[in-house]
This record gives structure tokens, C-alpha cells and sequence, in this order.
């Protein structure tokens, strides 16, 4: 196989980074792009590259999808804003179509409450909980516990660092807010063993995503459920970058058969066109937040709701999930094929979502790895940045891992493309 590199490798500082006006909170790839469409993306130089970030899950639909450009174009020449002292045509019908989507996988008759950001949502469904703690079960004002996993990603506001265990999204942060608990992931005995009579929830990615695509044995998350039934403790299954389509199913949490309590939603809400997210779950916990007791200007506002109306109608007939499905079966074998060559060290996948671990050069003369140990990757940036000069854009997680999540539109041509550029890489 021969592959010739899009360009040559790249300068190692991006123009962000090199920006005296710009905070250097992020460490992008050097590549500036300036025009997308489908799966693919273009940078200022005309180079053409094979989109498999996806934007964390946001661009699940690729890029500038025609329904939803459209339906931004049509919201845009009508209202895009009212804040929600008005009312909108569209706000309710947005809370039906979503909760007619995500209502028959959680539990109990469903209520929608559309905000902005993932981050917010999760902070939505925590003062959620805690308020219904209160309310209904009674727990005693501040003394709520929420139980959480360690390696757990939730957004980066200062509640939810504060039970982060990465300790570049934590330090110097503090003080940090108290009512979090941290048990191990995957560790469904510890998770039961952590309740007592001030939980009110337990907050749960059912598949680790910033981690690297860390999926849980068969039976942790229908044990999670079955504990949090049990002590009368909502489950809340942070779905943002999980959720939507990317796992071959709606919902990841339908992999396991389980029906969380509350659901966070956003990044593919929004389509890639804007910020959308929204907790949905059961009306009598998110009941509890009443006029003046939560809000938000721009959640549910005219534009966000007719782009995620668009989505909802791209995910209502399950064509989406069933293409994710088996074009993900495609995509593991050949992964797996990696994996059993020696070229990756390891792959978890669920749907068109990966998570390749790149191996570590051997100090064994006589392992097969250390042929390769002065040509391949050393870490998950440096095959990230091999694979930007074939024309693929990833991105490295917890040093040796890289997450891959194309399009859920990607032809199977394309995603071939790209899974030869990655084995070029390899080698």
C-alpha cells in the first residue's frame, strides 16, 4: 500500500497558539480550516482532509448537512431569539419531537428542558437532583451526595471539576464544591456500596468518552440501575458525547437495555451548527425547577429549535443508528486486523466511535515491536500528527490513546480512505 502525505508535515505551532490575543487553553493540531462539508474538511491551503473527530460527536450529522442548513437559513430570516419570558412556535414542538425520541428509553412519563452547552446540562440535571433529593425524598438541605466514577469527563465548570480526576482539568481550580462522590468506573459493587441516606443521584457516563472509548463489562451498567432502583437514587446518564446516533442506537444506554432516570443530551443536538443541549427524563424530578428556580436566555431558543427539530427528524426513522451499526462491524474488523498485526496496541469501539491505544516500544530485542519502535507513532499526538499529514484529522487522549468518531454519514469508501491512511501511519 502507498500513500502520499497531503503536504508536508506541518509546522509544529498552530496559529491559535502562536496568537498573542488568543488564550492558549487548547493545544490544537496545526491545521487552520476554512470550509467543510460531509466528511470532509479544507484548510487555508486548499489541502483536503478526512473529518474523524467530528467535533467530540457534534458534527455526527457531518458537515453543513443540507437539512439542517436549511433549516437554520429558514430560522435565521424569521426569529432567532426571545429568551424565554416569550414563548416561541417552535419551543414546544422542539420538547415534543425530542421527548417523543428519547421518551420511550427513560424512565417514566418524559419532561425536556433545553439549554446551551453539555456542561450546562449536566449542571441542570445535578441542581435537578438535588432539589428533588430535598423535596421528595426528603434529604435535609445541603447534605445531597451524587455519586460519580473516577476517569469521568462532564464538562469543565468549576461544580464539575471539582469531582474531575484528570489533574490538568482540576488544579489550581479550587475550593472545589462539595456532595460528589468518586468510585471506580466499572466497579458496580463500590457504586452500591457508596449509597447512603443523603444520595440523591448517581451521574454516569455509560461509556467513557475523554477517557478513550471506555466501554463497561455487559453487566456494571444494568447493576448501576438496579442499585439506584433499589435505595429510590436517580440514575443520570451523561449521553453528550455517547448519545444520538453515535453508538449504533439512540441512546448508548440501550446497548445495556437500561433506562436512565434523567438523560443529558447536547453536542449532536446541536447538529454543528450551534449549541444545543437538554436534560430529559422523568417529569416529576425535573418538575421540581419551577419559575425562578433555573434558567437560561439562550436555552430553547427559535434557532436552537429548529435545528434540533432538523436533528430529531434525521434520527426519527433509525436509519442513522443502523447505518452507525454496521459500518461500525465494517470499521471493527479492520481495526481489530490492527490490533492482531501488532500496529495498535488495542481498540474499543462501540458504533462508528473508537478508542486505539498505540503501543509502547519494547526494550526486548526480539519483540515485534521494536522493528517498528524508530518509525511508528511513539504516542497519540504524534500519530495524530502523521495522520493529519496523510490527510486525517484525529485527536490524542491520555497520551497513547486516540478517539475516532467520523460522521455517522461517512460513505463506506471514505471511512476505508482513512483506515489505510491510519494503518500507513502505523507503519
Amino acid at each position: 500500500m502507498t500513500l502520499t502525505p497531503v503536504a508536508a508535515a506541518p509546522a509544529s505551532t498552530s496559529s491559535s497558539e502562536s496568537s498573542a490575543v488568543l488564550a492558549h487553553n487548547y493545544h490544537p493540531l496545526p491545521v487552520t480550516l476554512v470550509d467543510g462539508l460531509g466528511s470532509w474538511v479544507t484548510d487555508v491551503d486548499g489541502r483536503r482532509y478526512l473529518d474523524l473527530l467530528s467535533g467530540y460527536s457534534a458534527l455526527n450529522f457531518g458537515h453543513r448537512h443540507p437539512a439542517l442548513t436549511a433549516a437554520a437559513h429558514a430560522q435565521i430570516d424569521r426569529l432567532t431569539l426571545t429568551s424565554r419570558a416569550f414563548d416561541h412556535d417552535l419551543l414546544v414542538p422542539f420538547a415534543e419531537a425530542l421527548a417523543g425520541l428519547v421518551g420511550p428509553l427513560v424512565a417514566g412519563p418524559p419532561m425536556v428542558l433545553p439549554m446551551n452547552t453539555g456542561a450546562e446540562a449536566v449542571e441542570t440535571a445535578i441542581k435537578a437532583a438535588r432539589k428533588w433529593g430535598h423535596e421528595v425524598k426528603g434529604v435535609p438541605d445541603g447534605q445531597a451526595t451524587i455519586i460519580v466514577a473516577d476517569g469521568n469527563f462532564h464538562g469543565r465548570t468549576t461544580t464539575i471539576v471539582s469531582f474531575s480526576t484528570d489533574p490538568d482539568a482540576r488544579r489550581g481550580f479550587g475550593p472545589y464544591t462539595p456532595g460528589f462522590r468518586i468510585v471506580p468506573y466499572g466497579d458496580a459493587l463500590a457504586l452500591a456500596s457508596a449509597i447512603d441516606e443523603t444520595t440523591v443521584a448517581v451521574l454516569i457516563e455509560p461509556i467513557q468518552g475523554e477517557q478513550g472509548v471506555v466501554l463497561p463489562s455487559e453487566s456494571y451498567l444494568p447493576a448501576v440501575r438496579a442499585a439506584c432502583t433499589a435505595a429510590d437514587v436517580l440514575l443520570i446518564c451523561d449521553e453528550i458525547q455517547s448519545g444520538l446516533g453515535r453508538t449504533g442506537t439512540t441512546l448508548a444506554s440501550e446497548l445495556w437495555g437500561v433506562q436512565p432516570d434523567l438523560v443529558t443530551l447536547g453536542k449532536a443536538l446541536g447538529g454543528g451548527v450551534l449549541p444545543v443541549s437538554a436534560v430529559v427524563g422523568r417529569s416529576d424530578v425535573l418538575g421540581v425547577l419551577t419559575a425562578g428556580t433555573h434558567g437560561s436566555t439562550f436555552g430553547g431558543n427559535p434557532l436552537a429549535c429548529a435545528v434540533g427539530l432538523a436533528v430529531v427528524d434525521l434520527l426519527s426513522d433509525g436509519s442513522l443508528q443502523a447505518s452507525a451499526t454496521a459500518l461500525g462491524a465494517h470499521w471493527g474488523a479492520r481495526l481489530d486486523a490492527l490490533v492482531d498485526e501488532g500496529l495498535l496496541a488495542s481498540v474499543r469501539r462501540a458504533g462508528l466511535w473508537a478508542g486505539l491505544d498505540v503501543p509502547r516500544a519494547s526494550s526486548d530485542p526480539g519483540s515485534p515491536t521494536t522493528a517498528r519502535s524508530t518509525s511508528g507513532p511513539v504516542d497519540g499526538r504524534d500519530l495524530c500528527e502523521r495522520l493529519l499529514a496523510l490527510g486525517v484529522l484525529a485527536k490524542d487522549t491520555h497520551g497513547s490513546t486516540i478517539r475516532l468518531a467520523p460522521p455517522l454519514t461517512i460513505t463506506e469508501s471514505d471511512l476505508d480512505l482513512a483506515t489505510d491512511r491510519l494503518e500507513h501511519a502505523l507503519r
